[in-house]
């Protein structure tokens, strides 16, 4: 009897034993969603690799909790829709914290607080001094972002959406819109590309970067929390900053 049930023991344990190296051979992955057109945040280089300051930012978090990370190019304003849905596990995209958001996702504490910018055409004349100055103006934003809304509450405007940045962009240098609302860091990138000139540094509702998660998942927030403090500690994020934004002043 006993010798009968060595057979099936010892079958169970070699089982038990490859299944351990089968899981290790498979690591752990955590499934992230980003727009991939926002340089320096997140844009593709010329290798066809994701970059840029949320890019690495997210890759050492996820070296440190032990994950792989897959990326999942989306546009800005599909994002959320993806985490509420479970196509993705988290949001990294220069995406602000707001109150309307908060109440659709759950967000960490934030990693980076940015600045908003008006921006020309070059040579078109156009003066800004404060926002006001866009009322009247054909005046372009990407959709689901926080200048989007701003605009849309506080500006009487002609105003275009753009699912990417870059859209937005185009039409500005071509004259199809007067002025571009958009991250100041992000509209830096564009100015060094030629054709276009800032018009005024500015600051709608405050942009306070942070990482979504899905609302409830406060295990995978708390596990984010600890690592962006980690890193802001270490000096990571300064560093980062140094690296993609000068030095984010």
């Amino acid at each position: 009897m006993k010798r009968w049930l060595l057979v099936p023991l010892s079958l169970l344990m070699v089982l038990a034993v490859l299944g351990v190296v089968g899981c290790q051979s498979k690591p752990k992955k955590l499934v992230v969603g980003t727009s991939a057109d926002y340089e320096p945040f997140e844009y593709v280089d010329e290798n066809g690799s994701y970059t840029g300051f949320d890019i690495e930012l997210m890759e050492e978090i996820g070296k440190r909790m032990g994950v792989e990370i897959e990326w999942q190019d989306i546009a800005f304003d599909g994002l959320i829709g993806a985490l509420q849905s479970g196509k993705i596990d988290a949001i990294i995209a220069a995406m602000s914290a707001t109150p309307e958001r908060e109440e659709q996702v759950d967000f960490t504490k934030p990693y980076f607080i940015g600045a908003d910018a008006i921006i020309v055409a070059e040579g078109s004349g156009i003066t800004i001094t404060k926002n006001e100055d866009m009322a009247g103006l054909r005046v372009g934003v990407q959709s689901g972002t926080i200048q989007e809304q701003w605009i849309d509450e506080n500006i009487d405007a002609d105003v275009q959406h753009y699912e990417r940045a870059e859209q937005a962009i185009l039409d500005l240098k071509s004259g199809r819109i007067d002025v571009v609302a958009m991250d100041y860091y992000a509209a830096q990138n564009f100015i060094e590309q030629g054709g276009i000139e800032m018009a005024l540094k500015t600051e709608f509702a405050g942009e306070h970067m942070a990482i979504a998660v899905k609302e409830g998942n406060t295990e995978l927030r708390d596990q984010l929390n600890e690592i962006i403090d980690e890193l802001q500690a270490e000096g990571f994020v300064d560093n980062l900053a140094m690296k993609y934004l000068g030095g984010g002043e």
